[in-house]
């Protein structure tokens, strides 16, 4: 397990807290604008239980236009490190439709393409959906015939809950599967993660645990091992 140093921590909160108070002000004079924006400081961006900048910290920002009609689109920038040279950055473009059915289901289609400025033979695009059930349970599944620009699919299904808890707390729980096509050079793998959330008006503190199996290990090396992440974040309005 690689635990969050304090210092870190404190560092982490320090950069967040102006954020915080300019997403209040923004929150409460933009409340009906269909323009929204995200900023986010972590201790290490992991996605789908792998680390993406070799356990270091990063900044995250976000900005997205959703329609009346739930048509929405955006773009998401975060620091990666994948290595020597490039890249040093992620710029993901995305476009989507979310609906309500009934009380109780909510349905999200998003075309999200990662991009990886300096280094554009890794950037491939995605199709994300995601179905959430009764507010708290949800299904994710993922497709793509170009994973990391390999020419070949790779495949993502995820089951997860979230649950408000007293105080404005709020718990998280996934598993999620990522399978691959001969030419990825992967194999199949299996993603955990469970974390602990409160919000603070617009902005929100959270600490997950994340983790793979022993395929994600093989495939990954330390990058995929059990960690501790400190994520603290905006959003607006």
């Amino acid at each position: 397990m690689k635990p969050v140093k304090l210092s870190l921590a404190v560092a982490l909160m320090l950069a967040a807290m102006p954020l915080a108070a300019f997403a209040q002000e923004a929150t409460e004079e933009e409340a009906s604008s269909p323009w929204s924006w995200s900023a986010a400081a972590t201790s290490d961006y992991v996605w789908r239980g792998v680390s993406q900048t070799d356990e270091d910290p990063a900044f995250q920002t976000g900005l997205t236009y959703t329609s009346p009609v739930g048509v929405y689109a955006g773009v998401w920038a975060s620091n990666v490190d994948f290595g020597a040279g490039d890249p040093d950055f992620e710029v993901d473009g995305y476009i989507g439709y979310n609906v309500d059915f009934g009380d109780n289901v909510n349905f999200d289609i998003m075309y999200n393409e990662y991009s990886y400025p300096g280094a554009s033979e890794l950037n491939f695009g995605e199709l994300i959906t995601k179905t959430t059930f009764f507010e708290d349970y949800s299904f994710t599944l993922a497709y793509t015939n170009d994973f990391g620009g390999t020419d070949d699919t790779g495949i993502y299904y995820a089951l997860g809950g979230s649950w408000s808890l007293p105080a404005d707390f709020g718990l998280d729980v996934s598993v999620g599967r990522s399978t691959f096509g001969d030419d990825v050079g992967l194999e199949d793998y299996t993603d955990y993660s469970v974390s602990l959330s409160r919000s603070f008006g617009p902005a929100s503190v959270s600490l997950g645990y994340y983790d793979t199996n022993s395929a994600g290990f093989e495939n990954f090396d330390y990058l995929a091992d059990s960690r501790v992440v400190l994520t603290i974040s905006v959003e607006a309005p």
